[in-house]
């Protein structure tokens, strides 16, 4: 038999429709799909473990004292006796100012002395009254005061033992009281000024260690003490300036370093997990992990993070000791999705 090619192209469209019809017969009789496969996750169990609760302040190394050395009038600078970068000591002399005034005012108090020797000798006879007397033993009093005064004023010294860290006058300069001739600041030891929360209040005492880090040592520790706790809390920050002391024996800490300051307040028991098990919610900043239930199902659970410990995180609350926590696998899942346990 021959067969034009229309007839060909006729019969061939025919077994196409009766194949396609019982495809969807049959899809028709089952009424769904194939399952899909349930998605294969991996789990740790989850555990409670002691963390330490240390919290960490930032603030500025500051020296423990700061002069500025200045003189009470205003006067020529005869000599400059300490540069910037200098240590000095207690009672060190940095400055000489002109000493006119201070001569002549001695030789006031010499005067005053040797006149009141005299009068003091007509008084033991009675030749001069008492309140005569009186007058001339405070005007010698006077003339001390104003002498030593003057002296303390014409040759500056240095109050504390510490650096040089600013000379603002050379020698021979008229000194105008605008600003302090040398600037001397004790670094040994420095201070810094950490604002700790008011829940911290009754925890925090006088003596209490702290562990000191900057950025100009980063593998070192130094170690520092509570010195000064400020009595009141701040209703805007709801904080409390304390002051810790670093006693810096090696003077390696200068004053505007930038410095990280912790201190442990004691433990917490409480879970910790892997940080692959917690679940970021996009634009909410909450977290969540998915808990095996024993039906082999998950459940969404959001959870409060505490501190990250590595790899892991302390989870405050939201999950329990014992509970099953999915760590691989989270891509797939929702809220009720049955799932496979990876053996």
């Amino acid at each position: 038999m021959k067969y034009n090619r229309l007839t060909i192209i006729t019969l061939a469209a025919a077994l196409l429709m009766t194949a396609c019809g019982q495809k969807d017969k049959s899809t028709a009789t089952t009424g769904q799909e194939a399952p899909k496969a349930a998605p294969v996750v991996s789990i740790i169990t989850a555990q409670a473990e002691d963390v330490d609760i240390n919290n960490t302040f930032t603030s500025n190394i500051e020296p423990y004292a700061t002069n500025n050395i200045v003189s009470q009038t205003a006067g020529r600078i005869v000599s400059i006796n300490a540069e910037v970068g200098q240590k000095v000591h207690k009672g060190q002399l940095l400055a000489k100012m002109d000493d006119v005034n201070l001569v002549k005012t001695r030789l006031q108090y010499v005067n005053d002395s040797t006149e009141l020797d005299r009068l003091t000798e007509l008084y033991k006879i009675g030749a001069l009254s008492q309140a005569e007397y009186d007058m001339a033993k405070l005007g010698l009093n006077v003339t001390k005061k104003t002498y030593e005064n003057l002296a303390e004023n014409t040759y500056l010294r240095s109050p504390i033992n510490g650096v040089v860290t600013a000379r603002n006058y050379d020698k021979g300069d008229m000194y105008s009281m605008t600003q302090p001739i040398f600037v001397v600041e004790q670094i040994q030891p420095v201070k810094m000024l950490v604002n700790v929360s008011e829940s911290l209040f009754t925890q925090v005492h006088k003596g209490m260690e702290f562990d000191i880090t900057v950025d100009a040592y980063p593998e070192e520790v130094f170690k520092g003490k509570v010195n000064l706790i400020y009595p009141t809390i701040s209703s805007a920050t709801h904080t409390f300036p304390v002051e810790v002391i670093c006693q810096n024996s090696d003077e390696r800490l200068r004053p505007g370093m930038f410095a990280r300051v912790t201190a442990n307040f004691g433990t917490n028991h409480h879970i910790v997990i892997p940080d692959v098990a917690v679940v970021k919610q996009q634009g909410s900043g909450e977290h969540f992990v998915y808990v095996l239930r024993d039906d082999n199902t998950v459940k969404y659970t959001l959870v409060e993070l505490g501190k990250r410990l590595g790899n892991r995180y302390e989870i405050v609350s939201g999950i329990n000791e014992g509970d099953r926590i999915v760590t691989e696998g989270q891509v797939r899942l929702k809220d009720g999705v049955n799932v496979t346990v990876k053996q």
